[in-house]
């Protein structure tokens, strides 16, 4: 198509009056009405949790037995290994690092902030949040491509081993945010078992789209904490999770799983930021979800609004982008989003196309460290919260956008 012809379909596109939001993987409305019967629960007068304890008062720091059992299989980790939170794991992986950076881990010599610069892997592309932790920190991220397993980890390795300053790895090794990648058993064997030249190295690792399959098929992987107990580093990892995605976004329930040292070193250094969590909301979800099987059987829910969304992006970029030298994009098993790799240096443009015809997607280089994508080719795709026409008039809509900045660009 030639380039005349692609900027009389853009000013179309203009006048069509879109108005549509790709930006972040929210849940749709509906998804949030399957969890509807939560606002009822759990009454007014049985808030007395398996162990007859009155959750509207003070206390239990850790969080309820019966909310923590919902996660021990998504995190791999028995019941008194795992500390719940709020709504947002995003908090409690801020909470981990900062109080590693004031007091030091549990095989600290001395707390992070005085052993001098600090840094963190950061399999690239990645999520944002993570790198504006670091970045509010001034933690050096340091970049490491992700394949079609997870990171590079010959690079990896080669990096924790010769340098003492790399105390993390952000991890989200099972449907990655954006790329969909799951992390292979020998990836995950690897992190728990390399040599860091750091003795309090930490793998943060963010399972936040364990159970957030869409196909019928649930990928399993290996365990993270049995992996690194295995290979005698047992404080390894801290793993997070949350409902958030399974429940409200806005009010669900966090975890995180660590060692049992971990554990203590974490509820120690919670002790004087809190008297305890939301045990009422901790309550309902553990009455809602009861368990592992009602968890999977909400989660189908989930999967049959999402899949055809994102089937329906990945048929119009077929139909539309295949053939374009330097587009691809990735076909997720799970997770909340598509990556969207196009021609070099065309990213921003294709973003500022969108939006100037009503299309908005996450800015350009949110998927690298500091905002800066070096080949300004990544962008992120996340067809949850619309309904399906309007994902299917969006991904169109980003189609005629790559085309013609594409088009441009050979120019």
């Amino acid at each position: 198509m030639s380039l005349e012809k692609l900027r009389a379909d853009y000013a179309d596109l203009q006048q069509s009056g879109l108005k549509l939001d790709l930006t972040r993987g929210k849940p749709a409305p509906q998804q949030l009405d399957f969890s509807s019967a939560l606002l009822g629960m759990p009454g007014e007068s049985d808030f007395l949790d398996e162990n007859k304890v009155d959750v509207r008062n003070y206390g239990g720091l850790q969080g309820l037995t019966e909310a923590r059992r919902l996660f021990t299989s998504l995190v791999g980790a028995p019941v008194e290994q795992i500390v719940l939170g709020n709504n947002a794991s995003l908090a409690l992986m801020h909470d981990v690092i900062t109080y590693s950076l004031l007091k030091g881990t549990s095989d600290s010599t001395e707390p992070w902030s005085k052993q001098g610069e600090i840094s963190f892997i950061c399999p690239v592309p990645g999520y944002d949040r993570h790198f504006k932790i670091c970045e509010d920190y001034g933690i050096r991220m340091i970049s490491v491509p992700m394949l079609e397993d997870g990171p590079d980890m010959d690079e990896v390795e080669k990096l924790v081993a010769s340098d003492a300053s790399i105390k993390g790895m952000w991890c989200i090794p099972k449907y990655n945010n954006p790329t969909g990648t799951v992390f292979s058993d020998k990836v995950i064997d690897r992190l728990a078992a390399m040599k860091t030249a750091a003795a309090d190295f930490r793998l943060m690792w963010d399972n936040a789209y364990g159970v957030h399959h869409l196909t019928e098929e649930k990928i399993a992987i290996a365990s993270i904490l049995e992996r690194c107990e295995a290979h005698g580093n047992p404080n390894r990892a801290f793993v997070f999770a949350s409902t958030s995605k399974i429940t409200f976004a806005g009010a669900g329930i966090s975890a995180v799983a660590a060692s049992k040292a971990n554990i203590q070193w974490l509820l120690a250094r919670m002790t004087p930021r809190t008297i305890g969590p939301d045990k009422v909301n901790q309550l309902r979800h553990a009455r809602f979800l009861k368990d592992e099987n009602g968890i999977t059987a909400l989660m189908d829910k989930h999967r049959q609004l999402l899949a055809p969304k994102f089937q329906a992006v990945l048929d119009i970029f077929a139909a539309e982008l295949s053939g374009i030298e330097g587009v691809s994009w990735t076909t997720p098993k799970g997770g909340y989003f598509i990556s969207l790799e196009v021609p070099k240096g065309c990213a921003k443009r294709i973003v500022t196309l969108a939006k100037e015809a009503g299309v908005v997607l996450t800015a350009a280089g949110a998927t690298h460290p500091y905002g800066k994508d070096p080949e300004d080719r990544t962008i992120r795709i996340a067809p949850s919260f619309p309904g399906l026409p309007e994902v299917q008039g969006a991904a169109k809509a980003v189609a005629l956008c790559v085309k013609l900045a594409a088009a441009e660009a050979k120019a």
